[in-house]
């Protein structure tokens, strides 16, 4: 296992002078799956949160941040987010509008500062874990220093997994 990066991601929890912890693990290029990211860091799957690239019919680019357990919910995303419709963006436009792959995805220093919306059950969390911005390293830190770093606004967005 490679030794935790510093990316750009975390460069920005440093200027803000928030506490992280940074944890490697090993990547499987076929399974990016929060629940098994969350295995390899030792965390539940509910304390993993996973970031998705959605676009409203309104709002345009919007983050989505949901926990490893729960899938996201467009119709809450779209009540939140004042759009009337939306839709999480294809695979192949992700890393052209955020600059990062797929399971490397986070809401810190992306191409541009998009809104980011996170569901409301990260308040229930004591510590969360996030992308570093690069597959193979995650992010440790307290729920509202994400919130406060990210300029989120917390909402209903998540459903359980059927």
């Amino acid at each position: 296992m490679s030794a935790p990066v510093k990316t750009n991601a975390v460069r920005v929890l440093d200027r803000l002078g928030i506490r992280y912890e940074l944890r490697g693990y090993e990547v499987d290029e076929d399974d990016l799956s929060a629940e098994t990211v969350a295995k390899k860091v030792g965390l539940p799957a509910e304390q993993v949160w996973k970031t998705l690239v959605a676009r409203g019919d309104r709002s345009g680019i919007l983050l989505a941040v949901v926990a490893g357990d729960a899938e996201l919910d467009l119709k809450a995303l779209a009540k939140a987010s004042g759009d009337r419709k939306v839709e999480v963006v294809g695979l192949k436009e992700v890393q052209p509008l955020t600059g990062y792959i797929r399971g490397g995805v986070t809401v810190f220093a992306c191409k541009k500062d998009y809104p980011v919306f996170v569901d409301e059950m990260i308040e229930l969390c004591d510590v969360v874990s996030v992308s570093a911005g690069v597959r193979g390293t995650q992010i440790f830190l307290a729920p509202a220093d994400y919130l406060r770093a990210a300029s989120a606004t917390v909402a209903p967005i998540a459903k359980s997994k059927s």
